[in-house]
């Protein structure tokens, strides 16, 4: 499972961070949290909150 979290990591980044703005991201972001967060079993709401700030803050990359 975990080299399934890494190998999903890289390319969820790289879509995060061609996005233009901060809502995109964060909707981006959370997306990809919930869906994370659900195949590892955890809570899919807390995912998609932490992938939302992620995403949100993102835009440095």
């Amino acid at each position: 499972m975990q080299k399934f979290i890494l190998a999903a990591s890289l390319p969820a980044l790289l879509l995060v961070a061609a996005c233009d703005n901060d809502v995109e991201r964060a909707a981006v972001g959370a997306g990809i949290g919930a869906v994370a967060a659900d195949a590892t079993g955890n809570d899919p709401v807390v995912g998609a909150a932490v992938g939302a700030g992620v995403g949100a803050l993102s835009d440095d990359l």
